[in-house]
């Protein structure tokens, strides 16, 4: 197998990481495209078309507040991590660190 034929593997085991990625950034209010680049800086490189409906969808789960700020000249949309995105980000953490104790135990 080539590095080619790994992407879907790794792009795969990305996806549920940029979920708590996007958790954990975003105890401090952050918007969609500052988002991206933090991400990106942390190590977690994800595009628009893979976040905005992320972020989209923790909203609706009750994960994430939003809110529009309309004091500069292009409105943004400031998302933050709810109560409830909190406690599931920090059993995501939990989860991740076990799968990675346990994957490191492998022979």
């Amino acid at each position: 197998m080539g590095e080619d034929e790994f992407d879907g593997h790794l792009q795969e085991l990305r996806r549920g990481t940029i979920v708590l990625a996007s958790l954990r950034l975003l105890r401090e209010p952050g918007y969609g495209y500052g988002l991206l680049e933090q991400l990106s800086a942390a190590g977690f490189a994800t595009d628009a078309n893979t976040l905005y409906p992320l972020l989209r969808r923790l909203e609706k789960q009750g994960c994430l507040v939003s809110e529009w700020n309309t004091d500069e000249a292009r409105p943004r949309k400031f998302y933050c991590t709810s109560a409830a995105g909190l406690r599931l980000a920090e059993t995501l953490t939990r989860e991740l660190e076990t799968i990675a104790a346990a994957a490191a135990r492998l022979p």
